[in-house]
């Protein structure tokens, strides 16, 4: 069975590899090689956001949040994981009106802000992408522990390479191709996997409830999850590279609407399974796993399709993530000669210590807690880039004002500035409304009130009414 698994896992890895390799352009310039200026239909783009966003993740969060914490929360799960791409369906014509030639969200920022909310900005996006590329390679090492004999480092270097080989040699058209198949394939298995667990479940006794807590709870959860998912994932570098990847503003528009309709049935899906384990009276193991444990009630063939899902999902998040992370060292490098040798070197070296994290195996949700924090502390003022009122003054202030709002909430509970820092890490690793919400009120706020107080010059490049324009505020 070792033996069968491992050539079944290789051959889907080799058919990605080829269908990435194919849609390589040889000769291809450097934009073409980390945008592929607009050149992707709606269809395209829409198979192309969900298969990004789709991770293993979606195998063990939502699941978790349908057994334990029940509708509410899934919904909120559910809708904070669409939300980025309805942001990027309403604001990202603007964007390529107004930054015709842009790369990555850094530089939307350098020409909203200057050099220095840039440098910023592309450290937290890069902080954030590394997270979940480690996120994902110690989940797919995991999920085949769980499922095979295979050795899972075996399949988490195996994963790594494979993507390395078709990102750095194709860069974000390899990506787009392969995530095309990824996404239908994920659909796919994910109705197989799901559908036959579903038909071996036990009976639910006559009086089951749906898993549920106090509505107030509930709320405060769904709440969490809605602001933290929503910020990080507006520093998912891979969104932003299709935010030009699109063909014209309508394909852009009608493709982040598909996506993020998409994403809301898988993660509510994948969700209403957890809940269905918890309610049939499954033994959801230690720490829970509500959709393996629908698998073990399943017939043991079904194993080797999941583990086909799961690394479909793992592989479709980190090509996407590998090509952002190089797109963005090379757009924040700010030479617009930078050799494509240089970006397929910059992906190759990003990648080293994310498997070296990877293969410990360690949980990373701590960390990956903290940077959906930053990202929520700074991603209002970076967005409100688009009104002519603000200024470098209100983002740099409102980003601050963010860091400071999340330590607040701790810091006024427990009357000291040590125990504030302490809970905005979350040392238990459980995401908690909190930090979220003093983050994202403080950052608003004091954006908008030093926006009104001192409004940005008139002749700021971004809202001039020269398009193509590029040029730095004054």
């Amino acid at each position: 069975m070792p033996y069968l698994t491992s050539a079944v896992l290789g051959a889907a890895l080799l058919c990605f590899a080829f269908l990435g390799l194919k849609a390589r352009r040889a000769d291809g310039p450097l934009d073409d090689y980390i945008t592929a200026r607009n050149s992707q239909s709606a269809s395209t783009l829409g198979l192309s956001f969900l298969a990004s966003g789709m991770g293993a993740w979606i195998l063990f969060a939502p699941p978790e949040i349908g057994a334990f914490v029940g509708p509410l929360a899934l919904a909120g799960y559910a809708i904070g994981s669409a939300l980025p791409l309805l942001v990027l369906a309403r604001y990202g014509p603007a964007i390529r009106r107004h930054l015709p030639e842009g790369r990555s969200i850094g530089e939307f920022s350098e020409a909203c802000y200057g050099a220095g909310v840039r440098r910023w900005v592309s450290l937290v996006s890069v902080l954030y992408m590394a997270c979940f590329l480690t996120a994902e390679l110690t989940a797919i090492g995991s999920i085949t522990a769980l499922l095979s004999d295979v050795p899972p480092s075996l399949v988490v270097i195996g994963v790594a390479l494979t993507t390395l080989v078709y990102t750095a040699i194709g860069g974000l058209r390899a990506s787009l191709a392969t995530d095309r198949w990824q996404a239908w394939l994920l659909l796919a298995l994910l109705a197989l996997v799901g559908g036959v667990a579903l038909t071996r479940l036990p009976a639910m006794p006559a009086d089951v409830t749906m898993p549920s807590i106090p509505v107030g709870s509930a709320l405060s959860v769904a709440l969490t999850l809605v602001i933290a998912v929503t910020a990080a994932n507006l520093f998912h570098q891979g969104y932003w590279q299709r935010v030009w990847a699109a063909r014209d503003d309508r394909a852009l528009a009608h493709g982040a609407w598909l996506g993020s309709g998409i994403t809301v049935v898988v993660v509510a899906v994948v969700g209403g399974l957890g809940m269905l384990a918890a309610m049939s009276g499954l033994a959801l193991g230690e720490p829970p796993i509500p959709f393996f444990a629908l698998l073990a009630a399943a017939p043991e063939w079904l194993a080797l399709p999941a583990l086909v899902l799961a690394v479909s999902l793992v592989v479709s998040s980190v090509d996407s993530l590998q090509s952002g992370i190089a797109s963005l060292v090379v757009a924040s490098s700010g030479k617009r000669g930078l050799s494509i040798t240089a970006a397929r070197l910059a992906t190759v070296v990003l990648m080293i210590p994310v498997v070296i994290v990877a293969l410990q195996g360690h949980s990373v949700l701590r960390l990956f807690l903290i940077a959906d924090l930053l990202c929520a502390a700074i991603i209002v003022p970076v967005l409100l880039g688009l009104w002519p009122r603000m200024s470098p003054l209100a983002a740099v202030a409102g980003g601050v004002a963010g860091m400071l709002g999340a330590i607040l909430p701790g810091w006024i509970a427990q009357g000291s500035l040590g125990a504030g820092v302490l809970a905005a890490s979350f040392p238990a690793g459980v995401p908690t409304l909190a930090p979220f919400l003093g983050a994202l009120l403080a950052s608003t706020l004091v954006s908008l009130l030093i926006a009104w107080w001192r409004p940005a010059p008139q002749s700021v490049v971004l809202h001039s009414s020269t398009p193509n324009s590029t040029t730095e505020r004054s």
